[in-house]
């Protein structure tokens, strides 16, 4: 019988153990270390981080969070406040196509015409350029990466993210959340 069995001493057997455990510690260990790195980075890119970037930059509309909540839907808070994302192919606004103009949810500036819009096939509104002095960007450095997020000028809400990959004239595409606009027909 071999000592693994009877639970006699063997020292190649103890030395397997000790490999394997110690290998699960290291694995365990590793996972451990990626989940708090991720719980960081979460925590980091979450309110926190909004609202020390909406405080740092002043807007002509300022509202608390509960007036906001007054005026927005759950869904367009989380938006528009909490820089949030719908879900790709969720808004109607992605399949609009009459003439008029986006504007924004939060405090209705002017902030795209529909002349600027295009199909990107990513499921979100589109846009290769903004109306003149109607939005703003900042280095958003979220999801593991650095980006540059889009935002109202006016009432700082968020809107999505600026992309290089747009069709001329600009290059650009502004990837917005239908959630954060509202269309007005011409």
């Amino acid at each position: 019988m071999s000592g693994a069995c009877t639970g006699m001493y063997n020292p190649r057997y103890k030395f397997r153990m000790e490999v394997q455990v110690n290998r699960r510690a290291f694995i365990f260990s590793g996972l451990a270390g990626a989940a708090s790195i991720s719980a960081l980075a979460w925590s980091m890119s979450s309110k926190n981080t909004v609202s020390i970037a909406k405080a740092a930059e002043s807007f002509e509309i300022t509202k608390s969070d509960a007036e906001w909540r007054q005026i927005l839907t759950p869904e367009q808070f989380g938006v528009l406040r909490e820089e949030k994302t719908e879900r790709a192919f969720t808004s109607p606004l992605n399949d609009e196509k009459r003439v008029g103009t986006f504007q924004c949810a939060g405090c209705d500036l002017p902030a795209y015409a529909s002349t600027t819009k295009y199909d990107s096939g990513t499921g979100w509104p589109s846009f290769y350029e903004s109306l003149p002095d109607a939005v703003r960007t900042k280095e958003d450095r979220s999801f593991f990466g650095t980006r540059t997020e889009i935002h109202c000028r006016r009432c700082g809400g968020h809107f999505g993210h600026l992309f290089n990959d747009g069709p001329q004239p600009t290059g650009k595409r502004h990837c917005l959340n239908g959630l954060a606009l509202e269309f007005v027909a011409a």
